[in-house]
């Protein structure tokens, strides 16, 4: 480590700062970073403010009751809110039958590939824009109650999931409403489903298997992104971790995006910045720079400006450089140092 490091070192979003004199800490240096985001937590199983302790300014609920998620983000204050909603899920399919699911969080679609006259009688409907069906009213029921994102739970490990015909009917209805779709895929077959069905994002990164190197690129290549929570299997141990750590290598390899997120509301996990979290994804063979950018990609949203409010992360000095800035340790403990503090209190250097 040294005390004054060169900041293009730590990529473009890093700038030399110090604190105001009128500000707390006055004349202490270090780096700003823009907002920073969590793009996978659970706001009706952790307090709210508990995300922003630890540098935290934004995050991504992903999977709620509809009108208490909407509630929350309009709280006034940090964190800035973006939200899926339920999940979607086959009767009895993950996670409805989980104790933790809070009420009214989740949706259960029955398969839309019925009967014949059936299905040509949906058809017919949606010709004529007739009343939706119940994918259509399902996803028009989140994007009504302000959601940016809908998810659907792929669990083949927990219970029955969507056939294609229904995947591809979710999916399909998302984008009428301008939604991306996102996938918690679990159990064997499941990532490649929501590959080939092109989910726009999967909620974890690929744990179950080792995937193989084309549907890696073809991921890649199809501009799906994972968000990463991998600190949830490095606290579990066993071999999920090194399964996800080594897919998210190859996927960043093959150029895949891949968004900061930790599944906060899963179990014990430190609020803010992750350590663990962010080792990991140094592990995985992300440079300093680029776990910054993991943390502050605007996702869901395609600019930064939802995240904007006067708020810069201000990370005190020593900050890594040299080989600390591949090292996981060092990384992790610079980052999970990481602060909210007023854009105005901070002078570039």
């Amino acid at each position: 480590m040294t005390d004054a490091p060169d900041a293009s070192a730590l990529g473009p979003l890093a700038r030399r700062v110090r604190r105001s004199l009128n500000g707390d800490h006055p004349g202490e240096t270090g780096t700003m970073l823009p907002p920073l985001v969590d793009h996978h937590v659970h706001l009706q199983l952790v307090r709210p403010d508990d995300a922003v302790a630890g540098g935290i300014a934004a995050v991504v609920d992903l999977g709620a009751d509809p009108g208490a998620i909407a509630t929350i983000a309009r709280t006034e204050g940090l964190p800035h809110v973006r939200y899926a909603g339920a999940f979607l899920t086959a009767p009895g399919g993950y996670p409805s039958d989980r104790p933790w699911a809070p009420a009214g969080s989740v949706r259960e679609l029955r398969s839309v590939d019925g009967d014949a006259d059936a299905s040509a009688e949906r058809t017919r409907e949606r010709e004529h824009q007739a009343l939706a069906g119940p994918v259509e009213a399902v996803v028009d029921e989140q994007w009504r109650f302000g959601a940016s994102v809908v998810k659907i739970a792929l669990n083949a490990d927990a219970g029955p999931v969507f056939d294609r015909p229904t995947l591809d009917a979710v999916v399909a209805a998302a984008r009428t409403r301008g939604l991306p779709v996102a996938a918690h895929a679990e159990g064997p077959g499941m990532a490649e489903l929501a590959i080939e069905a092109d989910v726009d994002v999967l909620v974890h990164a690929p744990f179950t298997d080792r995937l193989d190197d084309e549907l890696i690129a073809r991921a890649a290549a199809a501009g799906q992104s994972w968000i990463s929570t991998l600190a949830i299997h490095v606290r579990d141990g066993g071999p999920a971790a090194g399964i996800a750590i080594d897919n998210v290598r190859r996927f960043r390899d093959a150029g895949g995006r891949v968004l900061y997120g930790t599944d906060l509301g899963n179990g014990d996990l430190r609020a803010g910045v992750n350590p663990d979290e962010v080792a990991a994804l140094v592990r995985a063979g992300l440079a300093a720079s680029a776990v910054i950018a993991a943390l502050a990609d605007p996702w869901p949203e395609r600019t930064a400006g939802w995240t904007d409010a006067g708020v810069a992360t201000f990370v005190p000095d020593p900050a890594p450089s040299g080989a600390d800035l591949a090292d996981p340790e060092a990384v992790a403990a610079w980052l999970a140092a990481a602060q909210i503090v007023p854009t105005e209190e901070l002078e570039p250097r």
